[in-house]
């Protein structure tokens, strides 16, 4: 991923729900701000590797069922969506604005 971030990678929609979510190959923001924050484009541009890696929709059918387990077993949205291997991936790694450059891949299986 390139750390220049472009400007037709991003859509904002005022009304969502979340901060942010990325739906390859977009990033859908809340608030126009969210450009300038560093960690949560890190953030989202993991996301973006694992969409990539997994062909895409295997990636959405994984992470829909891995949080479903999820929710069966911490019973609460908010664990079950911070446990979902990818989010745990992104979230120990945004931060560290390189770990692209050094990811391997399928790095996400390592948060299982």
């Amino acid at each position: 991923m390139s750390s220049k971030i472009k400007n037709w990678q991003f859509i904002q929609m005022p009304k969502l729900h979340v901060s942010g979510i990325t739906l390859f190959p977009f990033i859908v923001i809340k608030h126009n701000n969210l450009r300038l924050d560093k960690s949560f484009i890190n953030h989202e541009h993991i996301h973006l590797r694992q969409q990539l890696e997994m062909l895409v929709i295997p990636f959405y059918v994984f992470y829909l069922l891995h949080y479903v387990i999820n929710l069966v077993k911490y019973q609460h949205h908010e664990k079950a969506y911070r446990n979902i291997c990818f989010e745990r991936e992104a979230y120990n790694n945004e931060s560290n604005l390189n770990y692209l450059h050094s990811r391997k891949w399928f790095a996400w299986l390592l948060y299982l």
